[in-house]
């Protein structure tokens, strides 16, 4: 059995953008601790059922729904049929992200407008119906996904780092509006990861890999299962007084300056 304050049974937990990667192992942490799972994907139903297959041949409780963040009347459609298919949403993971690496004076504002859409605004959408029940019901979580682009800036990643750096902020503000109706809103910030969006510098002789391991107190690049007890934190009983903090599950990078070459 589950401690109670980390016990999920009997909540329903929507996680966007969440088919694969870090949002699929939080999924599975959330799972885990007793939560149904509502997986979210926006371009492709076969991965999505992919996804929703891969936990329910492990014994969770898991659905699956196509629809885009960032269009206001497929998000309000989607919650809708969520909860009367599913249940009351009790848990929202705002995971669905996208970045382009491309410097900002290459950057279209096209492409600019695409990544502040996804990350940062498709957030506003997504938690507005969502929070609205939470607040009828007495409330609920909202675990925004931000990013160590929250905090530091890096070439090449000008967009997202505005959004997530954004993000954070629409985060400590959501924490400030709804804390009244007992809704905690808490962010995430992954440190460097090891998927399969990194698997092609993740190779001995790569300069980047042996930078993040050096930039890394914990000497490694992280494991997707190490970002599920924060989720199961920010999801259950034991953060019920924690709102609007960004929890950095990094290694201890943002800890320190780093560390001299070959030190």
């Amino acid at each position: 059995m589950n401690h109670p304050l980390f016990d999920l049974h009997g909540k329903v937990a929507l996680l966007t953008g969440a088919t694969h990667g870090l949002g699929l192992a939080m999924a599975e942490g959330l799972a885990s601790a007793g939560a149904t799972i509502v997986l979210n994907g926006h371009s492709s139903q076969d991965k999505l059922d992919a996804a929703v297959q891969s936990l329910t041949a492990k014994g969770y409780s898991a659905h699956g729904y196509l629809f885009s963040v960032t269009d206001e009347e497929q998000v309000e459609a989607a919650v809708a049929r969520i909860e009367a298919e599913v249940g009351p949403i009790g848990v929202l993971v705002n995971n669905a992200g996208l970045i382009k690496r491309i410097p900002l004076l290459e950057m279209k504002l096209t492409e600019w407008q695409q990544v502040i859409e996804t990350d940062l605004t498709g957030v506003f959408v997504m938690s507005k119906p969502v929070v609205q029940r939470m607040i009828q019901r007495g409330g609920g979580k909202v675990i925004n996904i931000c990013s160590m682009m929250s905090e530091l800036g890096r070439n090449s990643v000008g967009a997202y780092a505005a959004a997530k750096g954004g993000l954070k902020m629409l985060t400590r503000n959501m924490a400030t509006e709804w804390a009244k109706h007992n809704i905690q809103v808490n962010g995430i910030g992954p440190g460097y990861f090891a998927t399969a969006q990194t698997e092609a510098v993740r190779v001995d002789g790569n300069p980047f890999n042996q930078f993040i391991i050096d930039r890394t107190p914990a000497g490694r690049w992280g494991d997707a299962e190490d970002l599920q007890g924060a989720a199961i934190y920010l999801a259950g009983a034991a953060s019920n007084f924690v709102n609007g903090q960004i929890l950095y599950v990094d290694g201890g990078l943002l800890a320190t300056i780093g560390k001299p070459h070959g030190e």
